[in-house]
């Protein structure tokens, strides 16, 4: 029986999932380097204008896990379709912003509506793809959900310095219309079920929308609100406990859950959950710590800073063609294993910055990271989706997707935390290994003049926070050694059996 291939259209309908998973998940970083722009620009504080990141963060999470649900109900085009017209018009809102209200409004559609675009381009390769020829679609969509992330911040730099900010916003306007024109070509009309509205899992809908997006808040706006000291910390912790229950209520009364967390009871996909959730934590961590530490320290600007991060994606490029033959024939405990460790090795790397560190410091950590950030990515889908069956694959992935996101939210309220605090304890630590009394120290001061001590007091806040940034490295290192342990779990792959895919 000759090898079933797949035609144009099929490649067309690839080519569309991944187009619009590129989108979105650019779109989460692409305002990163251009945040102190946009902010001068639209009259927002810099506390104001962490809200256009968060936004995207905050909406983008509470979407993924019930992209499946929406797909059922509206067929996987009109979904796509609606989502990608919808997701080009708030970008269009965002480029025309001129005040903070009105990007957060844009942001927070940008997020709910490109959240349903990532883990639906899973499902075109999965149904449109033969078997023999699922690997290469799988390899097309890894490119994009780990190239996003890192090309975001110099995609965004370049425009913000050479054209302007706005445009990193109306880049999607002509992204979109091409989504839009391969969707309508390439895949065919699929009948809604309006019913599943009536039979929903509304505690769970509600839970989700409520629970995940008052924790993302928390976490993210929790040190710079001084956590329970401020009113609006307690309350969207009262908000997100309330959601987290209206969940739990959802899994014991729906008939069907709008997310089966039963899945975490499952060794394998609860380790995997777990993994990729500290790996999100690394890939969005650095990916703002970098280019912050670079701004800062080394006087890069957000062009320069984006191109750093930006080397992590050398590797993945590189590995994008041999990934379906490692996944069918390297041991996934091995691998993801092996890609943990380089991840841990890539952050330990950086615990030796001191002030004088600028971006060359960073191009073998940046390069060993892509590499583990491939062969740990690239298994762990694997294994969510064959841990579960096959019926119940999109809800692994809603999870799973989920999951990564909420690291990198981890990641940056923990980054808060942890900048503020040990910023205080090297700082106060420094000045006290300065004594007063000692003939050097007051030496130094009468040869330097009157402004020795606005100098020496730079001289702390530099090293103070170059030791704060090598913390943040170590403890980054140090959470990936602690979930190593759980590869353990892992079930070996079939041995050259096509690829699992699930959206």
């Amino acid at each position: 029986m000759p090898e079933q291939r797949a035609d144009a259209a099929a490649w067309l309908a690839v080519a569309a999932g991944t187009l619009g998973a590129l989108m979105a998940t650019l779109d989460v970083s692409i305002v990163n380097s251009s945040l102190p722009t946009i902010q001068g620009e639209i009259g927002a504080s810099g506390t104001e204008g962490t809200w256009i990141a968060t936004a995207y963060l905050v909406a983008e999470i509470v979407i993924i896990p019930l992209s499946g649900w929406l797909e059922r109900l509206l067929g996987l085009r009109t979904l796509l379709l609606v989502a990608s017209a919808l997701f080009t018009l708030f970008s269009v809102m965002c480029g025309l912003s001129t005040t903070l209200p009105m990007m957060i409004v844009g942001r927070i559609g940008q997020g709910f509506t490109g959240g349903a675009l990532i883990p639906t381009a899973m499902t075109i390769v999965a149904t449109r793809l033969p078997r023999a020829q699922q690997p290469i679609g799988n390899a097309l969509f890894g490119a994009t959900a780990l190239l996003g992330p890192v090309v975001g911040p110099v995609l965004g730099g370049w425009l913000t310095e050479n054209v302007s900010w706005h445009y990193a916003f109306f880049l999607n306007l002509p992204v979109g219309i091409a989504l839009a024109t391969l969707l309508l070509v390439a895949i065919p009309h699929q009948k809604s079920n309006l019913s599943l509205i009536r039979e929903a899992d509304w505690l769970g809908i509600v839970g989700l929308a409520l629970g995940l997006g008052g924790l993302t808040v928390v976490l993210e706006e929790g040190e710079r609100e001084q956590w329970f000291s401020s009113e609006l910390i307690v309350m969207l912790t009262g908000v997100t406990i309330l959601g987290l229950v209206m969940i739990g209520l959802g899994q014991v009364f729906a008939r069907k859950p709008v997310i089966k967390l039963r899945l975490l009871l499952d060794r394998q996909f609860g380790s995997v959950v777990a993994m990729v959730t500290v790996v999100g934590m690394v890939i969005y961590g650095t990916s703002y710590v970098i280019p912050q530490f670079l701004a800062q320290i080394a006087g890069y600007n957000s062009l320069q800073s984006g191109q750093v991060v930006m080397l992590s994606g050398i590797p993945v490029m590189m590995m994008m063609p041999v990934t379906p033959w490692l996944i069918r024939n390297v041991d996934i405990r091995l691998s993801v294993g092996f890609g943990l460790s380089v991840l841990a090795l890539s952050a330990f790397l950086e615990t030796g910055l001191t002030p004088l560190s600028d971006g060359g410091d960073f191009v073998e950590s940046q390069l060993m990271r892509g590499m583990g950030t491939v062969f740990c990515m690239m298994f762990l889908n694997q294994a969510a989706i064959r841990s579960v069956p096959k019926e119940e694959a999109g809800d692994a992935s809603g999870l799973y997707n989920a999951a990564r996101n909420l690291g990198g939210s981890f990641a940056l309220a923990g980054i808060a935390v942890i900048q503020d605090q040990r910023l205080w304890l090297h700082a106060r630590r420094l000045e006290e290994s300065l004594n007063a009394n000692s003939v050097g120290l007051q030496d130094y001061v009468a040869a330097q003049g009157a402004g020795v001590l606005r100098s020496l007091e730079s001289t702390i806040q530099i090293q103070s926070l170059t030791m704060t940034y090598a913390d943040m490295f170590w403890m980054m290192s140090v959470g990936i050694v602690f979930v190593i342990p759980l590869v353990l779990f892992l079930r070996p792959l079939p041995k050259n059996a096509p690829l699992a895919t699930g959206h």
